[in-house]
């Protein structure tokens, strides 16, 4: 082991990614353990660590918590694991105190008389139960759905996805992971065949080229943004590529940024395939023995040459021309995709194109030869994986005879009892439904749909009818709760035992460190106990869960993932205790975990095994199984071609701008945990709206004025923040909602999603947050900056401001190498 040394105290807020810890290529990323505890608590008083992981964004950083006198007060990471290596970002370190928070729901409410009241979980829960059984009765299984969300636990989703399917029967189940991961997903299984994802994060510790395709990293994922600033900072340093309209650190850090017109994604890479196919940078052989579909990609970027892409997304023909040498010259090429991609227009079309890039380079399952199609939630992939976003549980496919059939083997129900006939529906159709009348119960389980769906006037509208019985689980009484008929207080993370899995397929176990306040009960008693009153049975009229705790619903899931690609069969409680988090597959054959999929060349598409058979990009339409048979019957990988089609919203003379959307690094969602954490809240406060300096002076706009964005939906007043970010783009950071502000406030006027569109990609259907045409108005003078952060996308041009900083209660400690 190598000796530990202080590489002292930093303010976590001021300097989020921490000290530099060089490494060069193929080296192992050094240790740094970072750690935060309350004011007064020193390390030596902590009477217990308990392990668990990051609840607030989808790196998966290991970390323990420190407890004392039966309260949480602090962090630590975890120097062993293979994710952080010690390593904790902002919200890592701060948001734990989110759960001490005095505003924590203790007691179940319900609706009486106009107004919620608390009550006992009996009168609860029974409700809630008579509600579903009315329903049942009268309409029938479609009359309930179920919203959840990317931040329970493994177990629960599971219990959850069983109770829906398999319980109630119904095929309106669906998670906020349609909001952020949804197009991972579909991309995924538009060239694979199925999700999972094909890198890991040690790909770049290998990596000569870093492609971000619409990925803030340094935000989003700010712990691996810190391991490509230090390879950045080592020697060999790999060249990084930036795809993004904004002037994110990982732009200003980037070899080469590309900031393309918000909608034209899939002309930026048509166009960047077309100069690499035409340069030869491609390898034959791998094209011809792994895939199919080769050809009808070299037919349709031949239509998008530098000079027309460059036409429509509005990146020079020369910056096109470099960043296609770039990529096409690399020898390990590691591209990661997110938001930037993913809530725009073509998501799944412009995302595929990337797996078409690694595909037609031969580079997948090598060090440093990766693709990550990334989360934004912490376990948006447990979602995926237990079928709580819709789709069948192990990544079977629905559309599968055989796959049904052994589904309802594992739960020993009949197949007719799971719902298959026809595509999972997703979240915008589960809300239309509640819309229209035909859904007349909706679930809501650690979500805040009233912030974070597009065109939030149209959602409030649905949650507040009278038809509607709307259940909310949650922490705190969030906007969405406040329209409930029934609210269940809910336990948080520290207050519960499951497993969270990364976006590399990392999973971690999470213990109980303390007690939930009050009455609070975790999310997975709460399904049992729904499932209990309802008496679901299985065919032989043994309970259909027949689990009662975390790990005995762990083992439950086990089985159900056996043989398919995500297979857990070689995990157990006491095997993540021992080693910490493990990639799966892990099975017989992968006793210790699989870095990386595809490693052989050989895919999990053949007809008969694949999740998927694909959609049309364009129309979203199923392929059917006898159109993929013919098409892929030894099972190869799927290069799919897809032409660029103008956005559904265009800007106009009233609307000149792009309005997008995103996060900042200090906030998670809707601010339900991180808006009650005194240093992230410090940091970003309130609303802001990021301008070019072109476009604020259009307005006659300053930094810090007060300015109106308009759309044809809506208007939000925000200070303009005049940043780098392209001409033409306006940016509105969407965590800010209603429930801190005065009773007489104009609530609903900083809210980003007042004005985003009811749209969504055909193929993932992932709504459209980054494709709206918008208008800006200066309403009036400011006599300060923008209170907004400067260290990150938002930075401002002058840079003169105070730069933000957390002060003394946001010291983190740092430690360089091995752990004694």
């Amino acid at each position: 082991m190598g000796r530990r040394h202080r590489a002292g105290p930093r303010d976590a807020i001021a300097e989020p990614w921490g000290t530099r810890t060089p490494y060069g290529p193929g080296g192992t990323w050094p240790v740094r353990v970072d750690s935060h505890l309350a004011d007064g608590v020193a390390e030596d008083e902590v009477e217990r660590w308990v392990r668990a992981a990051s609840l607030l964004h989808s790196n998966g950083d290991a970390m323990d918590i420190a407890v004392r006198d039966g309260r949480v007060v602090g962090v630590r990471g975890r120097a062993d694991d293979r994710v952080n290596r010690g390593r904790l970002d902002p919200k890592d370190l701060f948001a734990w105190q989110a759960g001490t928070s005095p505003d924590r729901l203790t007691r179940p409410l319900v609706r009486m008389d106009g107004e919620l009241v608390e009550t006992d979980w009996d009168t609860a829960m029974d409700r809630v139960a008579g509600r579903t059984r009315s329903l049942l009765d009268d309409q029938g299984p479609s009359a309930v759905g179920f919203y959840t969300t990317g931040q329970l636990m493994l177990e629960e989703y599971y219990t959850l996805a069983v109770i829906a399917h398999g319980g109630v029967g119904t095929n309106h189940l669906d998670g906020n992971t349609r909001m952020c991961t949804a197009t991972a997903a579909a991309a995924l299984k538009e060239s694979f065949a199925s999700d999972g994802q094909p890198g890991s994060y040690t790909d770049i510790d290998h990596a000569d080229v870093i492609a971000l395709f619409g990925h803030n990293m340094a935000e989003t994922q700010a712990v691996l943004w810190a391991r490509v600033l230090d390879r950045l900072a080592g020697p060999e340093p790999p060249a990084l590529l930036c795809v993004d309209p904004r002037p994110t650190p990982a732009a200003r850090a980037a070899t080469l940024h590309l900031a393309p017109r918000p909608g034209t994604n899939v002309a930026l890479m048509n166009g960047l395939l077309h100069e690499i196919i035409a340069a030869g940078h491609i390898d034959r052989d791998y094209i011809d023995a792994h895939t199919v579909g080769f050809e009808e990609l070299e037919e349709r970027v031949g239509e998008y040459p530098p000079e027309r892409a460059a036409e429509i997304c509005g990146v020079p023909a020369g910056r096109i021309r470099e960043a296609a040498r770039l990529l096409g010259s690399a020898e390990r090429l590691t591209s990661t995709v997110l938001q930037g991609f993913y809530q725009s227009h073509q998501a799944t079309a412009a995302a595929v194109q990337v797996n078409n890039l690694h595909l037609v380079r031969g580079m997948l399952g090598r060090p440093g030869c990766g693709v990550l199609q990334m989360n934004g939630q912490p376990t948006a992939e447990n979602t995926r994986e237990c079928g709580a976003n819709g789709d069948l549980p192990g990544f079977r496919n629905w559309s599968n005879d055989a796959h049904v059939a052994e589904l309802a083997e594992v739960w020993n129900v009949e197949p007719e009892q799971i719902p298959h006939y026809a595509p999972p529906t997703h979240a915008m159709q589960i809300f239309r439904y509640a819309e229209q009348g035909s859904i007349r119960m909706l679930w809501i389980s650690g979500t805040n749909p009233a912030v974070s769906l597009p065109e939030l006037a149209r959602i409030r509208s649905i949650l507040a009818r009278e038809d509607l019985f709307v259940v909310v689980q949650d922490l705190f009484l969030t906007e969405t709760a406040a329209l409930a008929d029934v609210v269940l207080p809910a336990a948080t993370w520290g207050e519960k035992t499951g497993t969270f899995t990364n976006a590399d397929r990392t999973v971690h176990l999470c213990e109980q460190a303390v007690k939930p306040p009050g009455e609070a009960r975790s999310d997975l008693d709460i399904f049992l106990d729904f499932a209990s009153r309802m008496g679901f049975r299985d065919k032989d009229g043994g309970p259909l869960v027949h689990w009662t705790d975390p790990e005995s619903a762990f083992e439950a899931w086990k089985q159900c993932s056996r043989g398919r690609p995500c297979d857990y069969t070689g995990l157990s409680y006491a095997k993540l205790r021992e080693h910490g988090g493990i990639q799966w597959p892990c099975d017989e054959d992968h006793p210790d975990g699989t870095e990386r999929l595809y490693t052989d060349g050989a895919f999990f598409a053949s007809p008969d095994y694949c999740e998927s058979y694909g959609r049309d990009l364009v129309t979203g339409a199923p392929v059917e199984p006898v159109e993929y048979r013919a098409l892929n019957p030894t099972g190869k990988a799927v290069i799919k071609a897809a032409a660029y089609l103008t956005p559904h919203e265009q800007t106009s003379d009233d609307f000149p701008l792009h309005l997008i959307t995103g996060r900042t690094l200090y906030h998670f969602h809707t601010r339900t945990k991180t808006g009650r954490v005194p240093q992230l809240q410090k940091a970003a406060p309130e609303v802001w709206v990021e301008l070019s300096a072109v476009d604020a002076e259009a307005v006659g706009a300053e930094e810090g004025d007060l300015v109106e964005v308009a759309t044809p939906r809506g208007a939000v007043r925000a200070q303009a923040r005049i940043t780098a970010i392209r001409e033409g783009v306006v940016f509105l950071p969407f965590h800010y909602g209603y429930w801190d502000e005065p009773e007489d406030a104009d609530r609903h006027r900083r809210a980003a999603n007042e004005l985003t569109i009811t749209d969504w990609d055909p193929a993932s259907k992932q709504p459209v947050f980054k494709t709206a045409a918008a208008r800006v108005t200066l309403v009036r003078r400011g006599d300060r900056p923008a209170n907004a952060p400067t260290l990150t996308a938002s930075a401002p041009l002058d840079p003169g401001f105070n730069a933000t900083a957390g002060g003394a209660s946001a010291v983190a400690d740092q430690r360089i190498g091995e752990r004694p």
